[in-house]
C-alpha cells in the first residue's frame, strides 16, 4: 500500500495525490502536462452560456473553454497553443438545457476525501477535496478477461498484455474504502466479462456480507446464452445461484433490435432473457450505446422490445456514444449524438407517446431526498449530478390490440408542480415547521397534482404514496416499479466535449485496489493516467496466468464463437424478434 502523506478532517489517512502541480505544469508520473491557454472568442451569431475548463484531446493540457449557443444548440470550444482549436457539439437543444438547468443542485460532496490535494481537476483523482458528490454507483472491475474481442476495445486482457483480476482480499479492502463515505453502498460488478471469474459467486457473497445494499452485474449476457444452448437447466441454476448470492440487477448491453443495429449480442439476448425468466432474475436493465447513423433510428423499437419483456426488464439506459481516439471534426459530427437528440428520437419513434417533455434531469431526485431528510432528520442519499449528465422518466405500459402504448408519468402527474410543492415544504421544515403538520398537508395536497382520468385505470398512484409515507408499506411501491418501465439516459464524456464542471459533479465512480475512488470520466477518458496505470500496477503477466489457470483461460481458446444460424433457428429467438424487422 502506498505511503500516506496527510490526514483529512475525519482522522483518516489520505493517500498521496497521483500528480503534482509545479511551475505551471502538472507532473503526472513521467508526463508533464501544461496548464492554460487563450480564452476562445465568439462570433456575433454566438451567445455565451458559460465558461468552464476542458482538455486538449492531443496532450491533455488544461484549457479555458467557452460553452455557447448557436442555431438552438450548444457547443464547446477550446484552443490549445500547441494543437490548435477544437470545437464540438455539447448539447443538442439549448431550450432543453435551460429546462434541466433549473433543477441544478450543489452536491454535498463525499464525507471523507481519499487523496491529498496537489493538482487541479482532473489530475488529482480521487476522490479529492474538490469533488462535489459522494458515490452513487461504484464500478468494481473484477477482471479484464473477456470472451469477446470487440475492435473498439483496448481493455480486454489479450490487447492490454496482462490480466487484471483482484483477489478477494483486495475486493474486501476496496469495499471497506467505500464504506468510509457512510452512504448506501451500490456496486456494479464489471469487467471485462465478470462471469468469466470462476469464483464470482464468492465475490457476490463477499459484497453482500460486507454491507453492499444493491449489487448490479454488468454483462453482455453471452455466458447465460452459451450455457442455455448446451444445458438449459445448468444455465438456470447458475443464474439462480447469482441471484441468491446477492445480485439484484443485471446491466446488459443491448444496442438495437436487429442484426445491423446490435451486432454485439443480437443473437444471444433472447436466450439470456429466457434464462433470467426461468431463474426469477426479474430486474434487467438494457443498455444501448447510441451512435448517430448507426442505431439512433432503432430507439423506439428498443422501448417496445423492453415493453414486451417487462416480466424481466425493468429499465433502459440509453448512453450516447463517447468518441475515443483522435477523430476529425466531420467524423465526430457524423457519429455525435447528445441527450436531446436521443429524447427527440424516442418521441418520434414511439408515435409521440413518450414526449421529450416527459424527461427530467437526475438532479430532480434531490428534491425528494431533501424532503425526506427534512421529515426524518436523517441524512439521505443524494444525486446532484450536472444537468447535462443524464435524465430519466417512468412510463406506464398500456396494451391495446396486442400492441404496447406508453403513458409517461408526466401525463397524469403534474411533476413540475409537485416538485415545486415538495421544495416549498422542505424549506418550511428547515425553518422549523411542525413535521406532523407538514406531513399531513403533504398527504392531503399531493392528490391535487394527480389526474386520475389520464392515468392508469387499474393503479392508484395516490394510494401508493399514502402507503409509503404513512404506513411505510413498500409493497405498492414495488408494484409500481414492476408495472412501469424506467427510461434513463447518461452521457459520459470524451476528450472533445470534456467539461471539468461535470467531472467534479460525477457520482458514478470506480474503486481501485490502491484505495482510491475515481470518477468515471477521468478513469475512462484519461485512461492512460488512471485506468491503465492502476491495472498495470496490479497486473498478472499473461504467461503467469496461463501457467496457473491453463491455456483455455485466455486467448482464442476461450473466445466466443457464434453460430448465428443455430441461434436463429431456436423458437426463443423467433419469438423475441417476431415483432421487429431484420
Amino acid at each position: 500500500m502506498a505511503q500516506v502523506e496527510a490526514e483529512n478532517n475525519k482522522g483518516f489517512r489520505l493517500l498521496p495525490a497521483p500528480s503534482k502541480f509545479e511551475d505551471g505544469v502538472v507532473k503526472f508520473g513521467d508526463r508533464d502536462i501544461k496548464v492554460g491557454g487563450p480564452l476562445p472568442k465568439l462570433s456575433p451569431d454566438e451567445k455565451l452560456i458559460r465558461v468552464t475548463h476542458s482538455l486538449c484531446p492531443a496532450c491533455y493540457r488544461l484549457l479555458p473553454a467557452t460553452i455557447f449557443e448557436k442555431d438552438e444548440k450548444m457547443y464547446i470550444r477550446k484552443i490549445c497553443p500547441d494543437h490548435g482549436e477544437f470545437e464540438d457539439l455539447y448539447y443538442g437543444d439549448v431550450g432543453m438545457y435551460y429546462k434541466f438547468d433549473y433543477w441544478e443542485y450543489e452536491g454535498k460532496g463525499p464525507k471523507v476525501p481519499y487523496v491529498d490535494l496537489k493538482s487541479p481537476c482532473p489530475y488529482n483523482c480521487g476522490l479529492c477535496p474538490m469533488h462535489h458528490q459522494h458515490s452513487a454507483l461504484v464500478n468494481l472491475v473484477i477482471t479484464n478477461r473477456c470472451d469477446l474481442s470487440c475492435w473498439y476495445c483496448f481493455f480486454y486482457a489479450e490487447k492490454a498484455g496482462y490480466v487484471f483480476e483482484p483477489t478477494l482480499e483486495q475486493i474486501k479492502f476496496m469495499v471497506d474504502q467505500l464504506k468510509r463515505q457512510d452512504t448506501t453502498l451500490v456496486i456494479q460488478v464489471t469487467g471485462g466479462e465478470p462471469t468469466l471469474r470462476e469464483d464470482i459467486i464468492e465475490v457476490i457473497k463477499l459484497l453482500r456480507e460486507s454491507g453492499v445494499k444493491h449489487i448490479q452485474l454488468n454483462s453482455w449476457g453471452g455466458t447465460f446464452a452459451k450455457m442455455y444452448m448446451s444445458d438449459p437447466d445448468k444455465a438456470v441454476r447458475y443464474a439462480i445461484a447469482l441471484r441468491e448470492a446477492g445480485v439484484n440487477t443485471v446491466y446488459m448491453s443491448f444496442d438495437g433490435t436487429t442484426r445491423k443495429t446490435n451486432p454485439k449480442n443480437h443473437w444471444e439476448v433472447p436466450y439470456t432473457l429466457e434464462v433470467f425468466r426461468r431463474a426469477g432474475m426479474t430486474s434487467v436493465v438494457l443498455v444501448p450505446t447510441v451512435i448517430k447513423t448507426v442505431n439512433d433510428h432503432d430507439l423506439g423499437n428498443i422501448v417496445k422490445f423492453a415493453a414486451r419483456n417487462m416480466d424481466v426488464v425493468r429499465a433502459i439506459n440509453f448512453q450516447p456514444v463517447s468518441l475515443t481516439g483522435m477523430m476529425k471534426r466531420n467524423m465526430r459530427a457524423k457519429f455525435r449524438i447528445t441527450i436531446p437528440e436521443v429524447l427527440k428520437n424516442v418521441e418520434e419513434q414511439t408515435d409521440g407517446e413518450v414526449t421529450r417533455d416527459s424527461w427530467y434531469p437526475i438532479g430532480t431526485s434531490v428534491v425528494f431526498s431533501r424532503l425526506v431528510e427534512a421529515l426524518t432528520g436523517k441524512e439521505q442519499f443524494e444525486m446532484a449530478n450536472h444537468p447535462s449528465c443524464g435524465a430519466g422518466t417512468y412510463i406506464y405500459i398500456e396494451w391495446r390490440n396486442g400492441e404496447p402504448h406508453f403513458i409517461p408519468i408526466s401525463k397524469f402527474i403534474d411533476l413540475e408542480g409537485l416538485l415545486e410543492y415538495f421544495k416549498e415544504k422542505a424549506e418550511e421544515l428547515k425553518e422549523g415547521a411542525n413535521k406532523y403538520w407538514i406531513g399531513m398537508k403533504l398527504l392531503y395536497n399531493v392528490r391535487k397534482f394527480i389526474d386520475k382520468e389520464k392515468g392508469p385505470k387499474d393503479f392508484d398512484v395516490y394510494k401508493m404514496l399514502y402507503n409509503v409515507v404513512v404506513s411505510h408499506n413498500y409493497e405498492a411501491l414495488g408494484e409500481w416499479h414492476y408495472r412501469t418501465l424506467f427510461l434513463g439516459t447518461m452521457h459520459f464524456m470524451d476528450l472533445y466535449n470534456y467539461d471539468i464542471n461535470r467531472v467534479m459533479r460525477c457520482d458514478i465512480h470506480y474503486v481501485v485496489p490502491d484505495g482510491r475512488v475515481i470518477p468515471f470520466c477521468t478513469y475512462n477518458v484519461l485512461n492512460d493516467l488512471y485506468r491503465d496505470k492502476v491495472l498495470r500496477e496490479y497486473q498478472i503477466p499473461l504467461d503467469d496466468w496461463i501457467k496457473k489457470h491453463g491455456e483455455n483461460s485466455l486467448g482464442d481458446a476461450m473466445k466466443y464463437k457464434r453460430v448465428a444460424s443455430t441461434l436463429e433457428k431456436g423458437e426463443v429467438y423467433k419469438q423475441a424478434y417476431k415483432y421487429f424487422g431484420e
